[in-house]
């Protein structure tokens, strides 16, 4: 039976990022990163997939304010969904598009989807995220267990924001994914699949240094964005959008 090796969420793509990847044997990587665009992530999948490494265009769309983000992966998006969305409103889009939609790092700090979120979008979510870099061990525990709980499928990703972590984290599924299409169908019909990561003392440095970054993203990151940036490109009253998704806003 063909297998393929996913790394189903990375939020940095470049030279040394593809370069690790190939290098663990990863066949697809889903590039989702943070306040960009659709068209613009997906310009960039393109620049970077060959033979030997699909990259898959996702979007990790940032629901609620500031004070209430809830993370939600999509992929498989034809159109923009911007972030700063109700949950209902973000769910409803990708509905509409017939997306694979993912439960990254469950009930982890302010930013994720609650085990209740989960239950009420069950038929929804396609997967639960079950191991991320950035997780303690009691956090990838709670997040099987939910897995476990609603019966959804899990997946691994490296989540990683530096290039070091790629080729890191890895789901093997036991189908021969080929394309995007081919990807959001696995994920969709709930395909068999493990999930793996290396466990060296090398990858363990690597983890706490994603730690740390998040702690970066949270302090004077968050405040460049808030406060010195100006309208992010995925802020729902952006031009870009054509105002489509006023009605849902949440600023």
């Amino acid at each position: 039976m063909p297998t393929t090796r996913v790394d189903l969420h990375a939020k940095v793509l470049d030279d040394e990022a593809v370069r690790r990847a190939k290098a663990a044997g990863i066949d697809v990587l889903v590039y989702a990163p943070h306040f960009t665009r659709l068209p613009d992530a997906r310009e960039r999948a393109a620049e970077y997939s060959d033979e030997e490494l699909l990259v898959v265009p996702g979007r990790e769309v940032f629901t609620g304010s500031w004070r209430d983000r809830k993370h939600v992966l999509a992929v498989g998006l034809d159109d923009p969904i911007p972030d700063f969305v109700t949950l209902d409103g973000a769910f409803a889009a990708f509905r509409e598009q017939d997306a694979a939609v993912l439960a990254p790092h469950p009930e982890y700090l302010t930013v994720s989807l609650t085990a209740a979120e989960i239950e009420r979008f069950r038929e929804d979510v396609d997967a639960v995220e079950t191991y991320n870099p950035k997780h303690f061990p009691w956090d990838n525990d709670r997040a099987r267990a939910l897995a476990d709980g609603y019966d959804i499928p899990g997946f691994a990703s490296s989540y990683a924001h530096r290039a070091a972590t790629v080729g890191g984290v890895w789901t093997e599924f036991d189908a021969d994914i080929q394309s995007e299409a081919d990807l959001v169908d696995a994920l969709k019909s709930g395909v068999a699949r493990r999930t793996y990561h290396q466990r060296n003392p090398r990858f363990r440095a690597r983890e706490l240094v994603e730690k740390a970054h998040l702690a970066y993203e949270n302090t004077w990151e968050k405040v460049d964005r808030l406060l010195l940036s100006g309208m992010e490109p995925t802020h729902p009253r952006h031009i870009a959008y054509g105002g489509e998704f006023d009605d849902v806003a949440i600023y």
